[in-house]
């Protein structure tokens, strides 16, 4: 199999701290602060476009849908969430065949049993061995030599223990994943054995307030870490920006004094309305 972009950028860069997207103004805003790649989550898009938690409501249709909107809106690379691939292996497949078709440069797939929760909530299930080895081995068949980097995920770590997580993810790489993803580590010793015992490239999964120690690019990196994803920051960032914004309106009846919102122009251009301009007056339209 040749490199992925994904490969590439990380050979260029060597341990990338990275950002969660969850609709198309945040993959711009992502692009623009200059980010190589993003990350589109599960947890992300059901509360924005379904409004609803991390807990296997969202659909395949949903988030290829918000994939493909978010790939075709900048040029950097897209990693999707696939969750379980929403079925057996033969789903999978078909997950995989359709986020590349939406332009997507990878997804995540995990080993939860359908319905699946956020990887920091309680009640988790995970499916066998065997049966997770076989969606590996779906995706990277339906991925083929087109350029898709997997992400192989477990969640075995809360369920059944470490050494049950470290040998999901040593069978997932030996199907043929790109990368290793023990989620929801509870320490930073627990985050220093996978970094000790699990093949590179790793992601380390930061979301505040989880059940992993946020800790720093550079300690990661020490441990082995090379992708170290901030899914839910700007979901988060965003909601409460906004909250703030609305309850100043609700309050006062004006936005007089708020500091912390764009204004019309900086907005249009970060949506590139400039650019749609000049592209009006080439075709002789206003």
């Amino acid at each position: 199999m040749p490199k992925t972009r994904v490969h590439h950028i990380l050979d260029q860069i060597g341990t990338l701290a990275f950002a969660g997207v969850f609709d198309t103004l945040s993959a711009k805003l992502a692009q623009q602060v200059g980010f190589p790649i993003a990350f589109v989550s599960g947890y992300s898009v059901a509360a924005t476009a379904i409004g609803e938690p991390d807990m296997g409501l969202l659909t395949q249709t949903e988030i290829t849908e918000r994939a493909r909107r978010i790939c075709m809106s900048v040029d950097i690379p897209i990693i999707v969430d696939a969750d379980t691939g929403y079925g057996n292996p033969l789903n999978v497949y078909r997950t995989v065949q359709e986020l590349i078709a939406t332009g997507a440069a990878g997804c995540f797939l995990e080993d939860q049993l359908w319905p699946k929760k956020c990887g920091h909530m309680q009640g988790k299930r995970v499916i066998e061995r065997e049966e997770y080895v076989q969606k590996i081995r779906a995706a990277v068949e339906a991925r083929g030599e087109r350029d898709f980097f997997i992400v192989a995920r477990t969640d075995a770590l809360a369920v059944i223990g470490m050494e049950e997580a470290v040998n999901r993810i040593l069978a997932a790489r030996e199907a043929g994943a790109d990368a290793s993803f023990i989620e929801a580590p509870n320490s930073v010793e627990q985050l220093a054995e996978i970094g000790r015992r699990v093949p590179k490239p790793m992601v380390a999964n930061m979301i505040e307030g989880g059940k992993t120690p946020v800790l720093p690019r550079d300690q990661l990196a020490a441990m082995g870490f090379q992708l170290i994803l901030y899914p839910l920051a700007g979901l988060f960032a965003a909601a409460k920006a906004i909250r703030t914004v609305y309850e100043q309106i609700y309050r006062d009846g004006t936005t007089t004094g708020s500091a912390s919102q764009m204004t019309f122009a900086e907005f249009n251009e970060l949506i590139g309305a400039s650019e749609k301009y000049a592209l009006a007056e080439r075709f002789g339209v206003s």
